[in-house]
């Protein structure tokens, strides 16, 4: 029903999954309850930082329906119309205005029983799925974003002239370029690694995945930080794009988790 609506563009679909506590792991998942109703779930609480969620024509909401002392267990998968009665959609002030984030409320709303996706209480092995592609996606960006970065700096520092010479020739220039080459090339290797992980569905892919995301969500911030030295005063202003992608870098960083979050899980896969 849902799928080729949002494959063909008529349908804007969502997830709403974090919440104030910022986690993106089952514990992070309590706030937002949804209790038996007479005709399915009436659905409370406050999720944050949904992408896009003002313009959206569906949510995809991660509920607790269940304590236990496992959290992975009693989660909830429901899809909600934007437009349900209860639901506000607040937009957030954010450092990247390109792509909006927003505060979304359920005040007491009520879903039907044929609005769960999958199973009751058994909605986060599939949350985690949709977590791992969408963190491999999400590296696959920041690497991208972080390459373009890399080449205006080098084109800029060819062709800004400073004391008769173009500013690439001096070597704190060339020690930047190369460092940010070194780490837009290490980032695409995790990447890849982590986009062939989750497509051939291999056990090692949370721990690609998690590799990956640490390490280009560090390239990237550090190459846009260090693609606005290179070039100077114009780096800062907002008449050069330099500054959407340094914006961008800061919003993917946190987005699925940020580099400390991710490391964690890697020592976790491998026993440390």
């Amino acid at each position: 029903e849902y799928l080729p609506k949002i494959a063909d563009g008529s349908l804007i679909a969502t997830l709403a999954m974090t919440e104030p506590s910022g986690r993106f792991d089952a514990e992070g998942i309590g706030e937002v309850r949804a209790l038996p109703s007479d005709d399915g779930f009436q659905i409370s609480g406050t999720k944050l930082f949904i992408t896009d969620a003002h313009v959206s024509d569906l949510l995809v909401v991660a509920a607790r329906t269940k304590d236990a002392g496992d959290k992975s267990f009693g989660v909830t998968l429901f899809l909600v119309d934007r437009n349900t009665a209860g639901i506000t959609v607040n937009l957030l002030e954010t450092m990247d205005q390109t792509r909006k984030q927003c505060e979304v409320v359920f005040d007491r709303v009520n879903v039907s029983r044929d609005r769960v996706l999958g199973q009751v209480d058994m909605g986060w092995p599939v949350l985690q799925k949709v977590l791992n592609l969408g963190c491999a996606a999400l590296c696959a960006e920041m690497v991208g974003g972080a390459q373009r970065v890399l080449d205006i700096s080098v084109d800029y520092a060819k062709e800004r002239v400073q004391f008769g010479r173009p500013i690439g020739s001096f070597q704190a220039i060339k020690h930047k370029c190369a460092e940010m080459m070194l780490q837009v090339e290490s980032a695409k290797s995790a990447a890849y690694y982590a986009a062939w992980a989750v497509d051939e569905d291999v056990p090692e892919a949370p721990l690609a995945v998690s590799m990956a995301k640490a390490y280009c969500s560090d390239a990237y911030r550090h190459t846009a930080g260090e693609g606005i030295q290179v070039h100077g005063g114009i780096g800062f202003t907002w008449e050069h794009d330099m500054h959407l992608y340094f914006k961008r870098a800061k919003y993917t960083e946190f987005t699925f988790g940020d580099a400390t979050y991710h490391r964690e899980l890697v020592a976790q896969e491998i026993n440390l």
